[in-house]
């Protein structure tokens, strides 16, 4: 590709005739620029309406805030006290909003909306102004938004704007890594502390997101590789700087949580392989907006006007150095964006999308996005090479223009959760929960039987475990045995929805999840193979009976229970390992248990046993216990 190399100008005014007054080509600059501007700021604020105007907190998004909630109680970066449980996939997001938190002191759920407001427009600003020094050098050229549009049309990137989930601090990131990555490519002369700030961005990729882990590998691997200034000094500050904090946190948190990564992953099995669920949910997103159409466009919009733009030359070194100079160069970090994307496609492709429309996609759209952001429309100059440029340039923006009106509005996927188990999930909670625009934890109390929760809860002082009926609008107190200590021996509720439960409850009610995102015994079980995406886990209660030490026989344990399931998992929960994986993260953080876990972290994310008692019995080599009906 013929890209400009320019490192000072938005848009670089071609060389003037000599008649040409210095007046009207400082006109001329300057109308340039305040085009470009001006697209940036006006595409900034259009997304930022569209995405308030979407705005919502997911179920999701509130379990961070719990997690939050816990670090200023001063329990931790947990999301129950007294177990160590990384319930929360961006360690970034986390603690960046416990940092706005402690400083501010404002309510939580408005720190995660305003935080992913800024970041999401940020990720726009970022993209844009990349992408306009990626074509500053496109003679005579208007730098319009057209990729930036293309992004802000989708409804699940105006969905995810907000959300309380970490999708907008992913695509601020993208969107600065894509900006300094260019900045870099296009100095004249590379400063030591650009090249360091750049290595630390870059080597945070996998506290924003663990998959991002790809991008940041690609990233730092082009600037190391790439020519170096002082490189025998600079080359090893870039690998501390870039490393000290990602690779520093990891090992704290093998020895803090006994994972190499956050429980999410084991939850959701990140390491296994759904191939058709990620095609379908590929096209889940491709398909209703005819995504593929806009992308066409500015590929071939892309490629022409790139042929037709006048290299700025440049020394070119022999031999191996001139390989290695190509590294660092527009079209080095232009390869290493789209290979990211495509590498960001494959893993998600792999472990079957999400079920949530179009999220897990839109780190790989905007990666995609980020080379044509904007598009630069060069104006006539009797230059043969600009007969075809330009009309194709203008034309391609004219479309995506088109496009975008058509598609801003298209309901992608709607709130019926079917047998892709894909949904809008902000049409499906602002449907059931009754709100609009769902953004407090007490808004999902309309959500069916959270109210009923909160009652169940306050009408037992005794404390028990909370579970939900089969009729799906009550819930059952499993209660503890006698005696019953003064106060109570405090409440578990063990509901799917980990958000919305455990944001409308005190820290001292232990929350449960049946898919094991907050409950280690849950996400160590086998992977359901005909189970929802994201959602293929689901740990039989009787499970939660015993580990509880609540009351096991009837009448107090309802009827829908089998006392012998809730007795062989009793005798389950015996085994060594499963023994060994509840001490991981209940137990007393010794400099001992420190070592234990750190040791054996690779093996407990590999640990996993048999949801069934019966089975789990049979797996650890258990005597069975007595039946009341022998099987």
């Amino acid at each position: 590709m013929s890209l400009s190399t320019s490192p000072d100008r938005v848009a670089a005014t071609p060389p003037a005739p000599d008649d040409a007054a210095p007046g009207r080509r400082l006109a001329s600059d300057e109308v340039r620029r305040g085009v470009f501007v001006g697209g940036i700021v006006v595409t900034a604020a259009i997304f930022l309406i569209g995405a308030w105007n979407r705005r919502w907190i997911a179920d999701d998004g509130l379990i961070v805030l719990r997690t939050v909630r816990n670090l200023l109680a001063g329990n931790g970066p947990v999301f129950n006290a007294g177990e160590r449980v990384e319930a929360n996939t961006s360690t970034v997001w986390t603690y960046l909003v416990y940092a706005v938190a402690w400083l501010t002191n404002a309510r939580l759920e408005y720190i995660a909306l305003t935080l992913a407001l800024l970041l999401s427009v940020g990720a726009i600003v970022f993209a844009m102004l990349g992408s306009g020094r990626l074509w500053g050098g496109a003679v005579g050229g208007l730098l319009l938004p057209a990729g930036a549009i293309v992004y802000i049309a989708v409804p699940p990137a105006r969905d995810y704007a907000t959300s309380g989930l970490e999708s907008a601090l992913v695509m601020c990131w993208l969107g600065l890594l894509w900006w300094l990555l260019m900045r870099w490519a296009q100095a004249d002369s590379v400063r030591a502390t650009g090249l360091l700030t750049l290595g630390f961005v870059a080597g945070l990729g996998v506290l924003v997101r663990p998959e991002l882990l790809i991008v940041s590998l690609l990233a730092l691997a082009l600037i190391f590789f790439a020519p170096i200034p002082r490189a025998r000094v600079l080359r090893p500050l870039l690998v501390l700087v870039s490393g000290i904090i990602p690779v520093g946190y990891q090992i704290w948190r093998m020895g803090y949580y006994a994972l190499p990564y956050p429980n999410t992953a084991v939850a959701k099995d990140a390491a296994g392989a759904k191939w058709g669920q990620g095609f379908a949910y590929l096209w889940n997103l491709v398909g209703p907006y005819l995504l593929w159409v806009p992308l066409l466009i500015l590929l071939v919009a892309a490629v022409v006007v790139a042929r037709t733009t006048p290299r700025i030359p440049r020394e070119r070194p022999v031999g191996w150095r001139r390989w290695q100079a190509r590294l660092r160069s527009p079209a080095a970090v232009v390869t290493l964006i789209l290979v990211a994307a495509l590498a960001l496609l494959v893993y998600s492709l792999r472990v079957g999308g999400d079920f949530m429309h179009g999220r897990m996609l839109l780190p790989v759209l905007f990666c995609l996005l980020a080379p044509v952001a904007v598009l630069p429309v060069r104006l006539p100059h009797g230059d043969p090479d600009n007969r075809w440029a330009t009309p194709v340039a203008l034309g391609a923006w004219v479309a995506v223009l088109i496009w975008s009106v058509l598609a801003v509005n298209i309901t992608g996927t709607g709130t019926t959760i079917g047998r892709s188990g894909i949904v809008d999930e902000r049409a499906y909670y602002a449907l059931n929960s009754g709100h609009a625009h769902p953004l407090l934890a007490e808004d999902y109390l309309d959500y069916g039987r959270m109210r009923a929760m909160v009652t169940a809860i306050e009408d037992t002082p005794d404390g028990g475990l909370v579970l939900p009926t089969p009729s799906l609008m009550q819930w059952d107190v499993v209660p503890p045995p006698l005696p019953i200590p003064e106060g109570g021996v405090g409440h578990i509720v063990y509901f799917l929805n980990l958000g919305m439960t455990s944001m409308n409850v005190p820290l001292d009610v232990r929350v449960l999840d049946q898919m094991g995102l907050a409950y280690p015994l849950a996400a160590h079980t086998d992977r359901l193979t005909d189970g929802r995406i994201g959602h293929d886990k689901s740990l039989y209660a009787d499970w939660v009976v015993a580990d509880a030490g609540m009351v096991d026989r009837h009448p107090w344990l309802p009827w829908y229970f089998d006392e012998d399931w809730v007795t062989e998992a009793d005798t389950a929960l015996s085994c060594p390992a499963i023994q060994d994986l509840l001490a991981s993260y209940r137990s007393e953080l010794t400099w001992h248990r420190w070592v234990q876990n750190f040791k054996g972290s690779l093996d407990f994310a590999a640990f996993r046993f048999d949801r069934v008692p019966q089975y789990a019995i049979e797996q650890c080599g258990l005597e069975p216990p007595e039946l009341q009906k022998p099987r």
